[in-house]
């Protein structure tokens, strides 16, 4: 089996050294590479060519969420697992809308984050439902409305079937999840979501959720996310 090629960005050298003695560690990841910063990351992206980066959003001269944009915008972009502290923060939000996979908590214990490294390295956005509800919520403000009336918009561009399937991305369901509630094979879920990303020019699955719930086709939890 082929190892995941990963790289490390964080300023806090303490840090990197844990994250590489964790996940170094495992028989399918290889460290390619270290940064403590974001302006080093897409020099050491075009040198190493990673597959995953464990980027830290909080640094001083480029922070992480500036690189996952400029990481993201390239043609053959690897995927991008955000670091960060807190559940709920505008920065792991816009990260998110960036075209980052998912975040992981600086606390998450190793054999998480190693699952969450292999997990984007295979296509699946790191993201449970519930968390993904509390980000959400934390971006409500003075321009949903906005957000909503622009991402109707876009998601007119889907037919009925792609449609169901992006509410159903939007409602954290897997694809064999998908694939039983619409009554559809795996494959063909699969084939859906990948016509939902090139129409709507997305990078992951991450961003199809966020746009369904921009435009109000995911129903908010009830209660606060307990």
């Amino acid at each position: 089996m082929t190892a995941i090629r990963l790289l490390l960005v964080d300023d806090d050298p303490l840090v990197r050294a844990g994250l590489s003695l964790m996940l170094g560690g495992a028989d399918d990841i290889e460290i390619v590479g270290e940064a403590a910063d974001g302006s080093e990351v897409e020099a050491l992206v075009d040198r190493t060519r990673p597959d995953v980066v464990l980027m830290d959003i909080r640094m001083p001269a480029m922070d992480g969420l500036t690189a996952t944009e400029r990481l993201r915008r390239r043609a053959e972009a690897p995927q991008v697992v955000v670091l960060t502290t807190f559940h709920a923060d505008e920065q792991v939000l816009r990260a998110l809308r960036a075209g980052a996979a998912g975040f992981v908590l600086k606390d998450t214990p190793p054999a998480e984050i190693l699952d969450a490294v292999r997990r984007v390295a295979a296509g699946d956005p790191v993201l449970s439902p519930t968390v993904t509800r509390r980000l959400m919520d934390q971006a409500a403000g003075t321009t949903a409305d906005t957000r909503r009336t622009r991402a109707r918009e876009r998601i007119a561009a889907l037919n009925e079937r792609e449609r169901e399937v992006a509410v159903a991305v939007g409602r954290g369901l897997t694809n064999a999840e998908i694939a039983t509630e619409l009554f559809m094979s795996v494959a063909t879920v699969k084939t859906h979501v990948s016509r939902i990303l090139a129409k709507l020019d997305l990078n992951n699955r991450v961003q199809v959720a966020l746009l369904a719930y921009d435009a109000g086709l995911v129903e908010e939890p009830e209660g606060n996310g307990h």
